[in-house]
């Protein structure tokens, strides 16, 4: 029974009402580099970098190996390959179980995306860090352009909607 009420309050922790992001379109996204892993090898992710094939949409999730990010994670590892037929990176960044994102990439990023494991510097860059639960990240998507600048800022505790929403974004910014 302790268990069912920890797990409840789990989830009611990562679903928590929608906050406005902190950063917003117009912005310029803070540069970074992070450990990241993609299909379980170990790499330096930089934004800079990713910046320069096309957009970016990275999304901040509270942490790996919990329900809802879980579902997060195959929901974005589905909608890669549109994001790379437009052009667009997808990274997954998280400040939860960072010392699980190997694995994670494998086996629930399906090989398709990268995570990055965030430190608290770069959750407080982004203005991401899960109230609640300060030492994780929350849930925030971005859709950022070549250029530097948030196309798209998107915050709510649910995942769903998170692909959706980036996705719009990346297929107006191909439009113009």
């Amino acid at each position: 029974m302790k268990r069912l009420i920890a797990g409840l309050g789990a989830v009611a922790l990562l679903t928590a009402s929608p906050a406005l992001a902190a950063l917003k379109v117009g912005d310029k996204a803070p540069d970074f580099d992070a450990k990241a892993a993609l299909a379980g090898k170990d790499f330096d992710f930089k934004l800079s970098k990713a910046l320069k094939k096309g957009p970016v949409v990275l999304y901040f999730f509270p942490a790996a190996y919990t329900a809802g990010c879980t579902a997060e994670a195959h929901e974005f590892a589905e909608a890669t390959p549109e994001f790379e037929k437009l052009g667009a990176t997808v990274i997954g960044v998280t400040a939860g179980n960072v010392d699980r994102i190997k694995d994670f990439s494998k086996e629930h990023c399906r090989d398709k995306f990268a995570v990055a494991a965030a430190d608290g510097a770069l959750v407080k860059k982004y203005d991401v860090v899960l109230s609640q639960k300060p030492e994780w990240s929350n849930r925030t998507s971005y859709v950022i352009a070549p250029n530097g600048k948030i196309l798209m800022s998107y915050t709510d505790g649910n995942f769903a909607g998170h692909v959706t929403q980036t996705m719009d974004a990346v297929k107006a910014y191909k439009k113009k």
